[in-house]
């Protein structure tokens, strides 16, 4: 193993996730942040947030003295070869455009303490000209001067399988202006490449746009469907079957063909609209002007869930009991930025339903961006007594529910499956009224 020793910058999602597959790679691994109660709670090998498999990977790389944290930029400086910069990019408050605040105060911060040479290495899906003028500014606050060199190497996380794409990427994307930062990386990545995984080598702006362009492509797909299953409403068409028969085909193919109450999470919203506003600057905004189209559709998807629910409800929903399964965006997440499913009950209890929430992981970040609906500790107690149930983020436990046996549980048997994963045919014969997205 290489004894370049690695510095991970921002400790969310992708800064933890990143440090602790690099450190079981076998490098010494140091991560930072502002944060002294997370910093403290990872040295103790607690997560900060819930990923499959991630917290026992925490406390095993902990225990071998390979990983550590710490909140001090000078520590970092000093300690690593390879400083990896994994902080988050939100939209801006009122506007589409990224907020690169955090990426700046990292690059801001490390910069003058770094004496001696290095590859600093941004992981941040950013818009393109960012690396650009980065590497500026490192070589202005920088003691080394030019020996702090500056990569792109973005990051194609998947929640739920983030140690599988940090330790098996399906691919490496190395922006690079010199051989030397390529052969770190190639250094860096020495495991995964020699199992087979493709590198693609290439220019900032290149490795910038890689990421916003998979996620805008990604989140077309799924809009396509959810406007087919708008079709399909008003035609009588059932939109899983005509999904089933498109994706034979191997140019479009079944993934992301799933049409429901579309996309959300921290990653495709944003990125998508951060797109448009970076294309609008630079002077490109007709080249993604469909994506305007994509991102309405997905949020019409919302509005129809609750109008399906209203639909079931008789046309009112003031006092109604909903039970609504599931907050975070996606199953095998605690993640629960732009939810759908937490937009969808905020919706129905501000007309005047009474809402009761359950979701495996998310709950306690559900009570923190709403805290007014009301969480529960179980199927069981959300679906209690409830004239409809909403099945909006599609964990298995909801998947596997036994219909029969949730019918005991309620007043009335409707039920609105926002995700399309439900057995139609076992709900209905147990005398549920079902409804779905896109489905007669």
């Amino acid at each position: 193993m290489s004894d370049l020793r690695i510095t991970v910058l921002g400790t969310g999602y992708l800064g933890a996730t990143h440090a602790v597959c690099m450190s079981a790679l076998g490098f010494e691994v140091l991560g930072m942040d502002v944060d002294k109660a997370k910093v403290d709670a990872l040295n103790a090998g607690e997560l900060p947030f819930y990923e499959p498999g991630l917290d026992t990977l925490l406390a095993e790389q902990i225990a071998t003295g390979r990983l550590s944290f710490t909140t001090s930029y000078e520590e970092v400086a000093a300690f690593g070869d390879v400083h990896f910069i994994g902080v988050g990019t939100p939209q801006k408050p009122g506007e589409n455009a990224a907020d690169m605040r955090f990426v700046d105060a990292v690059v801001d911060g490390l910069a003058p303490h770094l004496e001696r040479p290095c590859l600093i290495a941004g992981k941040s899906t950013v818009p393109v000209g960012t690396a650009e003028r980065l590497a500026e500014r490192i070589a202005e606050l920088a003691p080394v001067g030019a020996a702090a060199e500056l990569c792109w190497n973005p990051e194609f996380l998947r929640e739920g399988f983030a140690v599988e794409d940090t330790l098996h990427p399906d691919r490496l994307v190395f922006g690079v202006r010199s051989e030397h930062a390529e052969q770190v990386l190639r250094t860096v990545y020495a495991t995964p490449i020699s199992e087979g995984t493709p590198v693609v080598v290439t220019d900032f702006a290149t490795a910038q746009l890689v990421k916003v362009a998979a996620n805008s492509f990604l989140a077309t797909k799924i809009s396509f469907i959810n406007a087919m299953a708008e079709v399909c409403e008003a035609a009588g068409g059932d939109v899983v079957t005509l999904a089933d028969a498109i994706g034979y085909d191997a140019r479009i193919g079944r993934r992301f063909l799933n049409a429901g109450l579309g996309f959300g999470g921290g990653c495709l919203p944003k990125d998508i609209r951060a797109f448009m506003a970076r294309a609008g600057e630079l002077g490109a905004d007709q080249a993604l002007t469909f994506l305007n189209e994509v991102d309405a559709i997905n949020m019409r998807r919302r509005s129809r869930t609750v109008d399906l629910a209203r639909e079931l409800l008789g046309g009112h929903v003031l006092g109604a009991r909903v039970g609504v399964l599931g907050a975070a965006f996606k199953p095998d997440s605690d993640d629960i930025r732009d939810s759908p499913a937490l937009a969808v009950a905020a919706s129905l209890q501000l007309q005047g339903a009474r809402v009761a929430v359950y979701d495996p992981q998310a709950n306690a970040n559900a009570a923190r961006v709403f805290p007014t609906l009301r969480y529960v500790g179980s199927v069981v107690e959300a679906v209690a007594d409830a004239d409809v149930v909403l099945h909006l983020t599609e964990w298995r436990e909801f998947r596997d529910l036994d219909p029969a046996a949730v019918a005991s549980m309620v007043h009335q048997r409707n039920i609105v499956d926002g995700r399309n994963a439900l057995d139609v045919e076992a709900w209905r014969a147990a005398g549920w009224t079902y409804r779905s997205l896109g489905r007669p």
